[in-house]
C-alpha cells in the first residue's frame, strides 16, 4: 500500500466496487469514436465570432475531428438562386468563410446536404425559427447540378486529397414527415440518388451516405435501395435520443421523460450495426450523426450534473459498434426555436451561450485526456489507459436513474438535486513501473464542476451579470480537487479508494515524473 499525507485510504475489504488493472495487460488501442464528430445547430451560426471562439476551445479541450450542422443550403447562406431565365446561380461566399475557419482550427466538415434553397424548392413548408425549407426540389436535375457544382468547388478550393477525408450526408431526418421532409421515402431515395451520383461524378473516392434518420429508421431499406438500383453508398447514418417521447419538439412543450431502459440509445446503435452486418453491404461504416439524452433544446437534463455520467454510460455501452457518435451539440449558441438568452435553458450544448462549462463538457474533456492504449478491465463503468511515457489515466463513474415516476425532465432537473452516497470504488493497479508519479484527481458531480446547481442557488435569473458569469465559471473551472506525488517501488501494487455518489464522474491522472 502506498500512502500520501494520510489522504489514501487503506484497501477497503468491504468496498462495493473494485477496478483491478495490470499495467502490462493491454486490451489494444483505445477506440476514440466518441470524439470523431460533434454537432452544431446550423451553418449560419458558424459565422459568429462567439461560436467560432467556443468551437476552437472545444476542439482544443475535447479533440473533436469533424463537425456536422444543418442549414448549409438555406437562403441565409446565399448558396443558390436563379436568374431571370431560370438558370442556376451559385454563390459560396459564406460557405467558404465557414469551411475555411473549420480547416484553420484543424477540423473537418461532416457535410449535411440540406435544406432546400427556396429558389429550388417545390413548396413553402419550413422548419425552425430560421425557416429551413423541407420540401423536395422542383427539379431533380438542378438539385444534382447544385451538389455536383459545390463538390467541384470544394475540390478546387481544398484539394481532392482533403475532400476525400470528408463525409457527405444527404438531408436530415427525412422519416419525420412533414417536420424535416414533406416527401415520401421513395422521394427521399430519389433525392439521395441524384446527390450521390453527383458527388461520385466529381471523384469516386468521395464518401456519401444517409439516410440521417431519427430513431435508427430506414437503414435496411436504404441499403436495399442502393443495392437494387446500383446507387453508391459509403456509410449509414442515423440518430438516437434517450427519452420516451418524441421525436420533434424544439420548444420543449412535450414534457420529455428520460427512458428507464438501461440500454436506451445504445441498443439502437447495436441494432444498427447488426442490420449492416446482415445487409448486402456488411462493411459499410455506421455514423450516429446526432445523439444525446434528449432531443429537445429545452431539457434541463442537458444542464444537469446527471448528463456527464449519462454520456459516459452510453459511450461505454456502444464502444466499437459505430465509427462515430456525434454528440448534439457543442454550444448553446443554437437557434432552432429562436435566439435564446436565458443562461441555462436546457440547451443541447456542452457550453452555455456565455461559455460556462456544463458538466457534460467534462465527460468529453476527460475522454480526450485518455491514453492511446486501453488496458484490460472488467469494470463496466470505467476506462483505464496508458501512454508511451508510462502515464496512466483512469476514468470511472456511477450512473443512477433518479427521475421519479410521473415526473418529466422539465419539472425535475431544474431542482437542487443532492446525490446520495454510493460507497467506495477501490482501484488496484499492479506492475506499475517503479518511480515517482504526480497524481491528479478530478471530479464532476453534485456541486463539483456543477455550474447548473450554482445557477439554481442564484435563483435561476433570466440573465446573468458579468460577476455572476465569472462566479459560475469559477465553480466549474475543471481544476483537480487533489494533486500530490506518490513513489511506486518495484513490485508494488498501487491502490486508491474513492468515495463516490450518484452520477459522479472521477478522473485520475498518474503522470510519471
Amino acid at each position: 500500500m502506498i500512502l500520501l499525507g494520510g489522504t489514501f485510504a487503506a484497501l477497503c475489504l468491504n468496498a462495493q466496487r473494485s477496478i483491478n488493472i495490470d499495467f502490462n495487460k493491454a486490451a489494444g488501442p483505445l477506440n476514440t469514436m466518441f470524439k470523431e464528430c460533434v454537432g452544431a445547430g446550423r451553418a449560419h451560426e458558424g459565422l459568429r465570432a462567439d461560436w467560432q471562439q467556443q468551437l476552437a476551445y472545444v476542439k482544443k479541450e475535447c479533440g473533436f475531428k469533424y463537425i456536422r450542422m444543418h442549414g448549409l443550403f438555406t437562403d441565409e447562406m446565399a448558396v443558390y438562386t436563379e436568374d431571370s431565365q431560370g438558370r442556376p446561380v451559385y454563390n459560396y461566399m459564406y460557405v467558404d468563410a465557414l469551411f475555411d475557419y473549420l480547416i484553420s482550427i484543424g477540423m473537418k466538415p461532416f457535410v449535411e446536404l440540406g435544406f432546400m434553397p427556396n429558389a429550388l424548392a417545390s413548396g413553402n413548408t419550413t422548419i425552425f425559427w430560421w425557416k429551413g425549407n423541407v420540401t423536395p426540389p422542383k427539379d431533380y436535375d438542378k438539385w444534382g447540378g447544385l451538389i455536383q457544382n459545390i463538390t467541384q468547388h470544394f475540390t478546387e478550393r481544398y484539394g481532392a486529397d482533403e475532400v476525400k477525408t470528408w463525409y457527405f450526408e444527404v438531408w436530415n431526418e427525412p422519416n419525420l414527415s412533414p417536420g424535416f421532409w414533406t416527401g415520401t421515402q421513395e422521394e427521399y431515395f430519389k433525392l439521395y440518388r441524384y446527390a450521390a451520383q453527383a458527388i461520385k461524378s466529381v471523384n469516386k473516392a468521395y464518401r456519401v451516405g444517409g439516410p440521417g434518420t431519427a430513431g435508427a429508421a430506414w437503414e435496411s431499406e436504404m441499403v436495399a435501395f442502393c443495392k437494387s438500383n446500383h446507387v453508391p453508398i459509403d456509410f449509414i447514418s442515423t440518430h438516437a435520443y434517450g427519452v420516451t417521447q418524441g421525436y420533434l419538439d424544439e420548444y420543449g412543450n412535450g414534457g420529455t421523460v428520460l427512458s428507464k431502459d438501461p440500454m436506451s440509445v445504445s441498443s439502437d446503435v447495436l441494432q444498427s450495426g447488426k442490420e449492416i452486418r446482415e445487409s448486402a453491404y456488411p462493411k459499410l461504416e455506421l455514423h450516429y450523426t446526432e445523439w444525446s439524452s434528449s432531443y429537445t433544446p429545452a431539457d434541463p437534463l442537458h444542464d444537469s450534473y446527471h448528463e456527464a455520467a449519462y454520456i459516459l454510460e452510453k459511450l461505454k455501452q456502444v464502444n466499437g459498434a459505430a465509427q462515430s457518435m456525434s454528440y448534439w451539440v457543442f454550444t448553446d449558441i443554437f437557434e432552432e426555436p429562436g435566439p435564446r438568452y436565458t443562461p441555462f435553458h436546457g440547451g443541447f450544448g456542452l457550453l452555455t451561450i456565455q461559455g460556462i462549462h456544463k458538466p457534460a463538457f467534462f465527460a468529453y474533456q476527460f475522454l480526450n485526456k485518455m491514453g492511446p492504449t486501453e488496458l484490460v478491465n472488467s469494470d463496466s463503468r470505467s476506462w483505464v489507459t496508458k501512454n508511451a511515457r508510462g502515464d496512466m489515466q483512469l476514468l470511472l463513474w456511477d450512473f443512477t436513474y433518479t427521475l421519479p415516476d410521473s415526473t418529466n425532465n422539465q419539472n425535475y432537473y431544474i431542482k437542487d438535486l443532492p446525490s446520495k452516497p454510493k460507497g467506495k470504488v477501490t482501484v488496484n493497479l499492479s506492475h506499475i513501473p517503479a518511480g515517482k508519479y504526480r497524481m491528479e484527481l478530478f471530479k464532476v458531480g453534485y456541486r463539483q464542476n456543477d455550474a447548473h446547481t450554482g445557477y439554481i442557488d442564484m435563483g435561476r435569473p433570466g440573465q446573468l451579470s458579468r460577476q455572476q458569469v465569472a462566479q459560475l465559471k469559477d465553480q466549474s473551472n475543471g481544476k483537480p480537487f487533489f494533486t500530490g506525488t506518490i513513489d511506486v517501488k518495484t513490485g508494488n501494487t498501487f491502490s486508491k479508494s474513492v468515495e463516490i455518489k450518484e452520477n459522479d464522474v472521477c478522473f485520475i491522472n498518474l503522470v510519471k515524473l
